[in-house]
């Protein structure tokens, strides 16, 4: 088991080569919430994310013969990127072993600083084999994603640093894929203020770690595609397990939908980029019924390495949801004159049109007819409304 010297030690030691992240008060989210919320910003480490605290202080404790050999590390993005960064700032080669589908963006940063990327079929467990068996093949150290003591007590730096930026904390919310960053920080946390709550969250899709306290021992299961990709494991680790048992209150799990909801409420109230993994613990806020009103709780953002185009694809959604895109497809007579008089309603209705699609050859079409598709910019789901009635006042059919 990791203690609490082990990550003070830590601390120490990756002083020079890791920030303290900021962990700012969100007066939006606290005054939606009913909870006094605190964001600890680690989606503004050099990388992206928090995994470079535990590569950092494992790579540091290398021997000089470890050095020279080199190291290789599994991981779907963040945990490349730490290794690979300081790797090189401290002339170790890396070789990182990655899903293939990985985001893009992820694998291209790690490449970008310097590490030789294996990308294979599979997920993170599978990647995790390959890495294993790459290092007895090649006399390589292994540098594990999060069942590492060293890698760990990394991550527990974190619980340090919240409960000397927020000093009267009631609970933490963190992020749970493999359990190295709960673990880190729960045993922080418990072992200088009991009192403090712990709740880890995970996405519904992948959910090993209440897999693992179901059974009482980590266990493997199924991989499901999820936004949380940075959570996706299969099987938690032994000693972040362990940890969890001690000094874990409790494992919440949040849907797909819920994670894309907390990405768009950081990017629009705080101005943040977050990835699935770095959102999740906001998701569980907003949408379970936790005991924290009234509380001061710390969120933990452990990423914001997200791919540009799912995030489009997120953005969409939610304005969508939100009522403040909306898209209707209107039958209209194939006349001329039609086109304009559809699109002159909903200008005058004062929605800003985005997309106009007008077909008139569709199978579905009787003859006369044409079928025009919009997509505007609006107001809610009052202005959709008036909008719709608008259209059909024209004496135009909606589909």
């Amino acid at each position: 088991m990791v203690t609490l010297a082990d990550i003070e030690s830590a601390r120490l030691r990756i002083a020079d080569r890791v920030r303290v992240s900021p962990c700012t008060y969100s007066r939006l989210l606290s005054e939606s919430t009913g909870v006094n919320v605190y964001l600890k910003l680690e989606n503004l480490q050099l990388t992206g994310s928090f995994k470079e605290r535990g590569a950092c202080n494992r790579l540091l404790q290398l021997t000089a013969d470890e050095r020279r050999r080199g190291v290789v590390a599994a991981s779907a993005g963040n945990h490349a990127q730490g290794v690979a960064y300081h790797a090189r700032a401290l002339g170790v080669p890396a070789t990182i072993v990655m899903p293939r589908r990985s985001p893009l963006v992820k694998v291209a940063q790690t490449r970008a600083l310097g590490a030789t990327v294996d990308l294979v079929a599979g997920g993170y467990d599978e990647a995790f084999e390959a890495a294993t068996r790459m290092s007895a093949e090649r006399d390589l150290v292994l540098v594990h994603g999060f069942d590492d003591a060293d890698v760990i007590a990394g991550q527990g730096t974190i619980g340090l640093e919240i409960l000397e930026q927020v000093p009267d904390v009631d609970a933490v919310l963190v992020a749970v894929g493999g359990g190295g960053l709960i673990a880190g920080v729960a045993t922080a946390i418990k072992e200088r203020r009991r009192a403090v709550a712990v709740w880890g969250v995970q996405s519904e899709a992948m959910p090993a770690m209440r897999a693992a306290q179901q059974e009482g021992q980590p266990v493997r299961i199924d991989f499901m595609r999820t936004i949380a990709d940075g959570i996706a494991v299969g099987r938690v680790g032994t000693l972040p397990f362990e940890a969890v048992r001690q000094y874990v209150d409790e494992i919440v799990t949040v849907d797909e939908e819920e994670i894309a909801e907390a990405i768009l409420t950081l990017l629009e109230k705080e101005k943040l980029v977050a990835e699935g993994a770095g959102a999740a613990p906001l998701a569980a806020l907003i949408h379970r019924d936790l005991p924290l009103t009234g509380k001061t709780v710390v969120i933990v953002v452990g990423g914001g390495n997200i791919d540009v185009n799912l995030l489009s694809r997120i953005i969409d959604r939610g304005l969508i949801k939100s009522g403040r895109i909306m898209r209707v497809r209107v039958m209209v007579p194939d006349l001329p004159g039609s086109l304009a008089r559809i699109l002159g309603i909903v200008a005058e209705a004062e929605a800003n049109i985005l997309e106009v699609d007008h077909d008139r050859v569709a199978a579905r079409l009787e003859f006369g007819q044409a079928s025009v598709g919009i997509v505007a910019e609006t107001r809610g789901f009052e202005h959709v409304t008036a909008i719709l009635e608008a259209i059909r006042d024209g004496g135009f059919l909606v589909q």
